[in-house]
């Protein structure tokens, strides 16, 4: 069986379905992400309750370790997909001539693996700054952490606001072709219904960019 799943996996069309997989999951985390930050908007006393609920969960260290081997492994085949498709065409086109209406590309289409380069130096970044960054203490409460410290006080460097900005939003550019590409791998193609989840596709995406965006600038203008 193991080998069967490697075999099917290893080839073209398991790649990308494994490469569907993988992108929609993180998708799914990111709305939930977008909505726990937005407590942030509550004040303190709200966020690092809801944030301390969430560390305290015995059940986060398995899903945050489920959600780094997802990411691995979905950039583990998206370099391997670029490396197959390399291989297959080894002479670069003459000449790049747009395909107009009849093309599914999109500027997010065509810069998949430069934003998502980018994401995984956001994320890093961003895991550096908050999981594991300044460790204060909550008025009234040793166990709890001020993560809401944390947070302005990072946001409080305009040059911190505009890295977090851009990233935000490229990763919102990379969910709104990866939102429509993964349900295509997954076989869920018809000429109707896929273009209705391209269109969700790029208002979900846009929600969780924008709206991610947003918070730094919130507390970067009001604090």
């Amino acid at each position: 069986m193991p080998s069967r799943f490697r075999r099917v996996f290893s080839s073209t069309v398991g790649a990308k379905l494994l490469m569907g997989l993988t992108g929609l999951a993180p998708f799914a985390y990111m709305l939930l992400h977008l909505a726990g930050n937005a407590i942030l908007l509550a004040g303190p006393d709200l966020f690092n309750e809801y944030s301390h609920a969430l560390v305290s969960n015995p059940l986060i260290l398995p899903i945050e370790i489920g959600l780094l081997g997802i990411f691995l492994l979905h950039i583990y085949k998206a370099i391997s997909l670029l490396m197959a498709n390399s291989a297959a065409r080894p002479v670069r086109y003459a000449k790049k001539v747009p395909a107009r209406h009849t093309s599914r590309k999109s500027v997010a289409s065509s810069t998949m693996i430069a934003s998502g380069l980018f994401v995984l130096l956001f994320v890093v970044v961003h895991v550096k700054q908050f999981k594991f960054g300044t460790w204060y203490q909550a008025a009234g409460d040793a166990a709890v952490r001020d993560l809401y410290r944390t947070e302005i006080e990072v946001f409080q460097n305009p040059l911190w606001v505009a890295f977090y900005v851009a990233g935000t939003l490229l990763v919102g550019l990379h969910l709104r072709h990866g939102i429509a590409s993964g349900f295509q791998s997954l076989g869920l193609d018809h000429p109707v219904y896929t273009k209705r989840l391209t269109v969700i596709g790029i208002v979900l995406a846009a929600l969780i960019g924008v709206g991610l965006a947003l918070i730094p600038i919130w507390a970067y203008v009001t604090h």
